[in-house]
């Protein structure tokens, strides 16, 4: 499938492994100018040389979405590079899965600062450009955690309904001019669950995801559809998992 996404230009956060590399890569494919940001600079000069051996273009920072003037840093790059910036992708996620009475106040800190901080300072670093253009596109990478609500992950879904709220108000706020997409994967193939501290837990999660678990592919196909959309459509929501997920 072709996409209407020749050209523009794509700032992506945690884009060095998973859901995030994936996207960079099928932009990249399809003709945008994909600028990349993550914690492991290995990682990003690898992505973008198998992104430039492919005649695609791109450019990338170290960014950690905790820190606002990496996300500042992220978007001024692709001023710099191509001269604007048409689409902003809040993809970086983290979570640490117990129950909320085990008190793991370190991990709910740790996903509060990445998973809603980090959206909002990608939020606020890119909409001063999309104002200043008339028209930009904000993509946020949520879950479907929070679409249903289980135990151990009560924190995490809370985090992620946070940014599912932010998206729908900003969306009506912007009445038109911006558009915002929410896109809720499920249970996906990436080393994701490796952050968790739970051994029991990531034994268990590894067991599911390698059972049901979609590619970051079919994410990243998602995020193509609702990009190349014309400007006057909006896809507002997106939730794609496996067709085996409860």
């Amino acid at each position: 499938m072709k996409y209407d996404i020749k050209g523009k230009v794509v700032a992506i956060t945690g884009a060095s492994s998973g859901i995030g590399k994936a996207i960079a890569l099928l932009l990249a494919r399809e003709g945008a100018k994909v600028v990349l940001g993550a914690r492991r600079a290995e990682l990003l000069e690898e992505l973008a040389a198998d992104i430039r051996k492919d005649g695609g273009e791109v450019a990338y920072t170290v960014a950690d979405v905790k820190q606002k003037d990496d996300l500042l840093r992220l978007v001024k790059l692709a001023r710099d590079q191509y001269g604007r910036l048409d689409v902003m992708i809040n993809n970086a996620g983290i979570a640490q899965l117990s129950r909320i009475d085990e008190l793991d106040i370190d991990g709910w800190e740790e996903m509060i600062d990445v998973n809603l901080k980090g959206v909002l300072y990608g939020i606020a670093a890119g909409i001063p450009v999309f104002r200043e253009q008339g028209e930009g596109h904000i993509i946020n990478i949520i879950s479907t955690s929070g679409i249903k609500i289980v135990p151990l992950q009560g924190v995490y879904a809370g985090t992620k309904n946070a940014v599912r709220t932010i998206s729908e108000a900003l969306r009506q706020e912007s009445n038109g001019w911006l558009r915002v997409t929410g896109i809720s994967p499920g249970f996906v193939q990436t080393d994701f669950v490796n952050n968790l501290k739970n051994e029991q837990m990531k034994a268990a999660a590894l067991e599911k995801m390698s059972a049901i678990g979609i590619s970051p592919d079919d994410i990243a196909n998602a995020v193509a559809f609702a990009i190349g959309q014309p400007a006057r459509v909006d896809v507002g929501d997106i939730v794609i998992r496996p067709a085996a997920q409860d």
